[in-house]
């Protein structure tokens, strides 16, 4: 970069193959234990990000970019990389956790006038940072000791997400766009940790 070479030295040389390895994901098991381990005085908030997470398979980035006019009756809408639009259905489960929070949220900040329209806020009015965010999931991953069994993060739910959705026989395509995949087989990738053949046949038709 600072052009003090003339030639590159190791324009020849051979770059070992790495091995990719499979994505890991969380058991619908673990899953429940993490929304069932959410508590304290920011509980309704939190669980409603658990469940984001599970039930959508969004980014941290994307999670912290929501507004509350990306929610909709039946659907939210996700800004991705390079401001890419994308719609995720709102599941019943997921729209109660959203309704309570909200409920909730609009009571704690009734007196106070929010420059911020997003739909997760700290205590303080701010919206969260994908830090916070992150150490929420953390928080709830200890108290079930999952990271003992599995490297438990949201990238661990947006696995699930999609492993689940194609063990329930959703086509490949569809989840790749519900995931904001640029490359489908990115996508592919979860078919490979699916043990059952008539699973990734049923997958990728």
């Amino acid at each position: 970069r600072t052009k003090l070479l003339q030639e590159n030295p190791v324009a020849d040389l051979e770059y070992p193959k790495l091995r990719k390895s499979l994505p890991k994901y969380l058991t619908l098991e673990q899953s429940a234990a993490l929304l069932k381990a959410v508590s304290g005085a920011n509980e309704k908030r939190d669980y409603a990000i658990l469940m984001l997470f599970l039930n959508c398979g969004i980014r941290r980035s994307e999670l912290v970019g929501l507004n509350l006019t990306d929610v909709y009756e039946d659907r939210i809408r996700v800004v991705g990389k390079g401001n890419k639009e994308r719609h995720v259905p709102l599941t019943p489960y997921l729209k109660r956790a959203i309704l309570k929070y909200r409920r909730i949220k609009d009571v704690y900040f009734e007196d106070k006038v929010l420059p911020h329209k997003n739909l997760l806020l700290s205590r303080t009015g701010r919206p969260l940072t994908k830090e916070a965010i992150e150490h929420i999931f953390n928080q709830a991953a200890l108290q079930v000791e999952i990271r003992e069994e599995i490297r438990c993060s949201p990238h661990t739910a947006r696995h699930y997400f999609a492993q689940t959705h194609l063990r329930n026989g959703l086509d490949v395509y569809s989840v790749s766009r519900l995931l904001g995949h640029e490359n489908i087989n990115i996508t592919k990738r979860y078919l490979q940790s699916l043990q059952d053949s008539s699973i990734v046949e049923m997958a990728v038709k």
